[in-house]
């Protein structure tokens, strides 16, 4: 089931028939209020930048890393205020051994308003993929 959220129409003016106006039905965020994947990558690619330009891989700094990046992602998302907008991240650290790698998702969702963004970083020692989801809240 679908729960809608219900705002009500502010009225000016106090005649009866002005304020007995229905509910509007909010289902569909702004083009300005969506999740727009561009904007994410660029937050992640940043992140990512940042935090990994000089790191070296080490299988016992992975978990903190991971958790690490994941957090200042998410919290960089965040501050782009989408309205009704939750923001699932996943950070993958790995050795760079010049062996491939492929991700994979399925995910369940709306089209029109949930998106997904995809990061990758690769120095000589490691490789990073951040994959950053917006779900809108109905």
């Amino acid at each position: 089931p679908i729960t809608m959220m219900m705002e009500e129409k502010s009225s000016s003016s106090s005649s009866p028939a002005a304020q007995q106006q229905p509910a509007v039905a909010v289902t569909k965020p702004s083009f300005k209020n969506m999740f727009k994947p561009r904007e994410a990558k660029e937050i992640m690619d940043a992140v990512l930048r940042e935090a990994l330009a000089d790191a070296v891989y080490s299988p016992d700094d992975t978990s903190q890393l991971t958790k690490e990046l994941a957090t200042s992602i998410k919290a960089r998302l965040k501050g782009l205020e989408l309205p009704r907008y939750k923001h699932l991240v996943q950070v993958v650290v790995g050795e760079n051994r010049g062996e491939g790698v492929r991700m994979g998702c399925r995910c369940l969702w709306d089209e029109q308003t949930d998106k997904v963004a995809k990061a990758t970083f690769i120095n000589d020692t490691l490789f990073c993929v951040a994959v950053a989801f917006g779900v809108y809240l109905y």
